[in-house]
């Protein structure tokens, strides 16, 4: 039981970084903002607050895809994690930038007379530390799973929104605070406490903007995904290598989960190839196919005249009255 648990937390370790870090750093945030009456501490807060119930979604979300097919859902529930992803997108921009951008408004409209800044000087240089390792620990685990990709390029054909929707979440904590030190050093370097109210503000549309790109992302996989391009054309050289294979004809994707394939084949085969032939040579595919690409759950071979496949192509293609 306890090497399961570690093997857990291991295998969601940006997560639980992240989840560390920001109830920490939350609470202290929430300490410093009543003491000293700052919006953009009270803000701050918030942010983190939001981030830690994200961290807690994301997980349940993992928790919940890793459930066995069933006669429901034959397919398993890979894709319920897609659905959280996108949910804490909803959250980031509904909670976190909108309640920013209320309380900076507030603190513009009936500012707050100035306190002492000490306290809130410690408490973003801790948030600072504690974010920065968050961070380190996503970009690492991020950048070992992107390859030769460039960053955005990773992010946009990523099947795994957990890593990238922490290291948006990070990167915008810590621009989050940068912003925030500034208010607060402006708010008393200018006597202008409404100052302070303005950095609130840049923080919740920092927020609006990733709950954006977050969502677009996560819409995507929530709707379905093709596989990597490369694991298409591994899938059509292999089929295509078979000797009874005449054509492949289409290779349609789609992933099911971050490490799971539905895979449907259309194949042109010899004529002289028997129905009972046709079996063994689907087969000997399937194996070839699953020991090439492990993320193979389901694969579906389908043999089809090519003439016949490129009918069916037009007539799906062509407009609908």
């Amino acid at each position: 039981m306890t090497d399961g648990l570690i093997t857990r937390i291991k295998d969601d370790i940006v997560l639980y970084g992240a989840l560390a870090a920001n109830v920490g750093i939350a609470v202290a945030k929430f300490v410093a903002a009543g003491i000293t009456g700052s919006s953009s501490m009270l803000t701050e807060g918030v942010h983190s607050l939001v981030d830690s119930g994200n961290q807690v979604l994301l997980l349940y979300g993992q928790s919940r895809a890793k459930r066995a097919a069933d006669t429901a859902h034959p397919f398993g529930y890979g894709r319920e994690l897609y659905f959280w992803a996108f949910v804490v997108a909803i959250l980031i921009f509904a909670v976190g930038a909108g309640v920013s951008i209320y309380e900076g408004y507030r603190h513009i409209i009936a500012p707050e007379p100035l306190s002492d800044p000490l306290i809130n000087y410690v408490v973003l240089g801790v948030s600072a530390l504690l974010e920065g390792t968050s961070w380190t620990i996503a970009v690492r685990e991020f950048s070992r799973a992107k390859g030769d990709l460039g960053w955005w390029q990773a992010v946009h054909q990523s099947k795994d929104p957990a890593g990238f929707i922490v290291l948006f979440e990070d990167s915008a904590a810590l621009a989050g605070l940068v912003i925030a030190a500034l208010g607060v050093w402006a708010s008393h370097a200018f006597g202008d406490p409404r100052i302070d109210g303005a950095a609130s503000i840049a923080i919740g549309l920092i927020l609006a903007l990733v709950a954006v790109l977050l969502a677009r992302e996560s819409k995507g996989l929530l709707i379905g995904e093709r596989a990597d391009p490369a694991i298409i054309a591994s899938i059509r050289e292999i089929v295509q290598a078979h000797p009874a294979i005449l054509a492949v004809n289409h290779v349609r994707t789609i992933h099911t989960a971050p490490d799971s394939i539905f895979a449907a084949i259309s194949a042109d085969f010899d004529d002289s190839v028997t129905m009972g032939e046709g079996e063994a040579i689907i087969e000997v595919l399937e194996t070839r196919l699953r020991d090439a690409v492990p993320t193979l759950a389901s694969i579906y071979i389908r043999p089809e005249n090519s003439a016949a496949a490129a009918a069916a192509a037009v007539s799906q293609s062509a407009p609908h009255p």
